[in-house]
């Protein structure tokens, strides 16, 4: 159940044939803890067929989005677009989708935001959660009157960065209505550090840098092993040319917390701008180390490296990085440049190539490929 480990309290229709494949749990190897997930598959296709149609068939969306494949984004839109599906799992498809937002597939979102389930539209607004509110407002701003209230107080904290001198008039009172009820809703869960920390990112992105500042040093007060406030809080610091307060802010939390890569990370980049690059890459290299699942986390220890000169180790990270994640395509661009740079100009153009079978259709992309294909003329027979 993320929080802790322990049972959700469902007892699923046993799919082995998905555990074989994406490693999910089921309950034929529950009992049968000796035999394979395969074994526990052949044993059920003479039952029930070996195609059976009647399960869900949205684990490989979400196991492609979590371990960052190429098809994610045409996956999980096959389930957001399949009205059979349930709800809950539409909702979190459109969630999803947040890092793959693009002009393919925005109108996933669009019909969403209308779909008769409060979740579903819960989800289309969170797919839009990284779009600009600015260019976003058309299609949200009308979720401001809608009659279920989740969906107000969500589409209200995705509008909040928009000034309200830059919102259309006519907006304006229902946006500071649905404003005094996110608050609200807030203030009544305001013993957790998980609602002082939103109501902070709502003041923040309201401008209210006070404010923010208050809610995320109160939520740090309710819990300091709440990495979200701390990480938040020394961004907000940033911001305001304060890196210093966030040094403390972050290692505070890492006192805690020694294990949150989310706070070496955060802690990595501060000391980057306070001009302190051995330390900083010490805290970017335990990130990346903690939790190598996060293909970012190494990306930026590996350009850090390559900054303060060690391009050999900085390659080296990235490409046990790429084992891990194939298809992450910072890591590719990446190792194009450093190989490039470096004059290794068959490997940069061997790494553009794997690039190119991700992106096909990138302009940009097949440009830079004949340029290297041109450089390394003398070198490929």
């Amino acid at each position: 159940m993320v929080v802790d480990r322990r049972h959700d309290h469902s007892f699923r229709v046993p799919w082995p044939d998905l555990s074989a494949r994406l490693g999910t749990p089921n309950a034929c190897n529950d009992c049968h803890g000796d035999k394979s997930a395969q074994w526990a598959a052949s044993a059920i296709a003479p039952w029930r067929g070996a195609n059976r149609k009647d399960w869900q068939t949205y684990a490989e969306a979400f196991h492609s989005a979590w371990s960052g494949q190429a098809d994610a984004a045409a996956l999980l839109a096959v389930v957001a677009a399949n009205p059979n599906i349930p709800t809950f799992a539409r909702a979190s498809v459109l969630t999803e989708l947040a890092q793959h937002l693009s002009p393919a597939n925005i109108n996933l979102a669009r019909s969403a935001l209308a779909d008769s389930d409060p979740m579903v539209r819960i989800g289309a607004l969170d797919m839009l959660a990284n779009a600009s509110p600015s260019q976003i407002w058309p299609l949200v701003a009308p979720l401001l009157t809608d009659s279920n209230r989740g969906v107000r107080i969500r589409a209200v904290a995705l509008l909040a960065a928009v000034p309200t001198a830059s919102q259309p008039p006519a907006d304006r009172e229902p946006f500071e209505r649905v404003a005094a009820e996110f608050i609200a809703a807030q203030r009544l869960n305001a013993d957790r550090p998980e609602a002082r920390s939103a109501l902070a990112n709502f003041y923040a992105r309201r401008g209210l840098v006070s404010d923010a500042e208050a809610e995320y040093k109160a939520a740090l007060r309710l819990s300091l092993q709440y990495a979200p406030a701390a990480i938040n809080l020394a961004d907000l610091y940033r911001q305001l040319g304060r890196d210093g307060e966030g040094d403390g802010v972050l290692r505070a939390g890492i006192a805690a917390s020694p294990r949150d890569a989310g706070l070496h990370h955060a802690l990595g980049l501060t000391l980057t701008r306070l001009k302190r690059p051995n330390d900083s890459l010490d805290e970017l290299r335990r990130a990346a180390e903690l939790e190598p699942e996060r293909a970012r986390y190494a990306y930026v220890y590996a350009v850090a490296l390559h900054q303060a000169g060690r391009a050999g180790d900085a390659m080296e990270v990235l490409k046990k990085s790429l084992a891990r994640h194939p298809d992450d395509r910072d890591t590719l661009l990446a190792l194009v440049a450093f190989n490039r740079d470096a004059g290794d100009i068959v490997s940069a153009l061997g790494y553009a190539e794997q690039l190119n079978s991700l992106a096909p259709d990138d302009p940009n992309l097949t440009r830079l490929i004949q340029d290297l294909r041109n450089k390394a003329k003398p070198d490929v027979p």
